[in-house]
């Protein structure tokens, strides 16, 4: 069986994290997201409309997931790979080059994200029709 993993906080879900999401599935038999938790987020100084809890459930909803996991640190990357048997780590190309150190533990792959949409796009968009 052929692993996939991926990455992200997935708050507001949109047409482009279905088609990361998508894509990454298409790419092996068992795709595997990582979601980051609440304090992650913290530390990153990111904040996200949904908990942790509910991005999960929503992930878990979606047919392209067989499995939701925490992403509690920017370390833990190389252990889940190893952790759960990953053939392939799928991120958006604007993570360009910032997991190839991965390359020694699987395939890495960079995806074109889908253009016009965005959590930021959608985020400043309701802000300005307040």
């Amino acid at each position: 069986m052929k692993k996939v993993i991926t990455y992200g906080t997935f708050d507001l879900l949109h047409t482009g994290h279905i088609n990361i999401l998508r894509r990454a599935k298409e790419m092996g038999d068992y795709l595997i997201v990582a979601t980051s938790t609440d304090e992650f987020n913290s530390i990153k100084h990111k904040h996200s409309y949904h908990s942790f809890e509910d991005r999960k459930l929503i992930l878990e909803a979606i047919k392209y997931v067989d499995e939701v996991i925490p992403e509690e640190s920017w370390d833990q990357k190389i252990s889940d790979v190893q952790k759960y048997g990953i053939h392939t780590f799928v991120m958006g190309h604007d993570w360009e080059g910032k997991f190839d150190f991965l390359k020694e533990y699987c395939e890495v792959v960079y995806l074109p994200r889908t253009e016009g949409i965005s959590t930021s796009k959608i985020k400043n968009d309701l802000g300005q029709n307040d």
